[in-house]
This record gives C-alpha cells, sequence and structure tokens, in this order.
C-alpha cells in the first residue's frame, strides 16, 4: 500500500481520484474531527471511518452505494408490520443514544469504530442543525430502533443504524425516506455496498455520478421544517 497523504490542520483533501483501490476508497489519515473538516469532507463525499487506537481515516469508496428515495422497496412482510402500527416515532429526540446503540451492535471484538471522539463530534454537527436522528419506541416506549446521518442541502449521508426487535431498522429508514420525500432530497447516501440496503433498494453508481450529484444539490437550501414524523408507524404507509 502507497503512503497515505497525512492531514495537517486547515489542509484540503486530496482529489478522490486519488484514493486507494484497496483499501477501497482510502483517501487521507490524520486531521481533526471539527464541524468545519467534518463539512467540508461530507461535502465532497468523503467521510471519516476509523477503529481506535487507529490514525483518523477518510473514505470516499469506489463505487458508491445510495438509495433514490423513490426507489425504497417495501416488502410484504414490512407493509404487515407497519399495518400492525406497533411503533411510535421521533425525530432528533435521542440522537447521542442513537449513536451509542449503532456504536454497541456495530462493534466486533476489541472496540467500536463509533468512538467517544465521533460522539462529541456528531453531536455538535446536531446541535447546529446538520446531523439528525430517527428514532423507533415500542409499545413501552422504549427506544428500539434508530438511525443518525447528516443533512446537507438536498443529500442525506447515512452514517449507520440499529435494531433491538424486529423491522425496526427499517421503520426508521422508512420514516429517514418520508422526510427526503418531503425535502426533495436528491439521495440518501448509504456509503458501501450491504445486503440489507439492497433489500430496501440501494444500488451502487460510480463515484464520479455522485460527486456530479453533490455539486448541484449540497448548496440547496434545507427546510428544517420537514424534520418530522407521523407518531405512529402505521402513518408510514
Amino acid at each position: 500500500m502507497r503512503d497515505l497523504p497525512t492531514l495537517d490542520c486547515g489542509e484540503d483533501f486530496p482529489p478522490s481520484h486519488e484514493a486507494l483501490r484497496y483499501p477501497n476508497g482510502l483517501l487521507a489519515i490524520g486531521g481533526t474531527l471539527s464541524c468545519e473538516r467534518l463539512l467540508k469532507a461530507y461535502r465532497r463525499g468523503i467521510f471519516p471511518w476509523y477503529e481506535e487506537p487507529q490514525p483518523l481515516l477518510w473514505w470516499t469508496p469506489e463505487p458508491r452505494s445510495v438509495l433514490f428515495p423513490d426507489e425504497v422497496h417495501i416488502s410484504k412482510s414490512l407493509r404487515k408490520t407497519l399495518r400492525k402500527d406497533s411503533f411510535t416515532l421521533s425525530v432528533d429526540c435521542h440522537f447521542e443514544t442513537v449513536m451509542r446503540h449503532c456504536g454497541q451492535t456495530r462493534s466486533e471484538g476489541p472496540g467500536t469504530w463509533i468512538s467517544a471522539e465521533m460522539i462529541v463530534a456528531y453531536t455538535q454537527l446536531h446541535e447546529r442543525g446538520f446531523a439528525h436522528s430517527v428514532e423507533v419506541h415500542n409499545h413501552r416506549n422504549e427506544l428500539v430502533a434508530g438511525l443518525y446521518g447528516v443533512a446537507i442541502g438536498r443529500i442525506f449521508f447515512g452514517e449507520s443504524m440499529f435494531a433491538l426487535e424486529t423491522d425496526g431498522s427499517k421503520i426508521a429508514l422508512l420514516g429517514l425516506i418520508d422526510i427526503a420525500r418531503r425535502g426533495h432530497f436528491e439521495l440518501i447516501d448509504c456509503q458501501v455496498e450491504s445486503d440489507h440496503m439492497n433489500s430496501l433498494g440501494a444500488r451502487n453508481i460510480s463515484r464520479l455520478d455522485f460527486e456530479a450529484k453533490l455539486k448541484h444539490t449540497v448548496d440547496m437550501d434545507n427546510d428544517y421544517s420537514i424534520w418530522r414524523l407521523p407518531k405512529r408507524s402505521g402513518g408510514l404507509l
């Protein structure tokens, strides 16, 4: 593996075509998780991913997994769950808790990629109105599923999701789709391909196509009034 560019404070990211093929999309190392750095990264389709005690790593994979809001696939079993109307929904009420749950469910081996540093950084983005969470509660009002990510212009950059009950994360995603449609979002970034997201309608596009979509959408106005959902999950049908 060739040497990666090391970012000093304030230094810009290298061009995306310089990202490694293996590991797929690894672009740079170092820098900080400041709000300004994160916003600059997302506007170019770059995101951080690392496991402590690794240094901070920045990625822009090829191809890119995305979900277009009008292409979401709702299975018969998921429709049946929605018709039962047994979950309640909320938005931006438990952002940090959602992140912590995502860290617990995604961790493998020693540690997790959602470190304390990541939680602080994204909570700051949340407080500035850029990062959002969708939350799903059961009949006991327990938080059982959710997702979080970053919204810039008409793009939502999905970061992670969790589910403690069947179909929970899918319902959270449908909540996000409802918001994305009302906000006229171009797409939801899923970062890298997964069977779970493919089953819901995600597909791969080239990094060049992804970056082209970013260029004409990240500067669009974002209507913050869209970040709400029906109280009950049946309202998503």
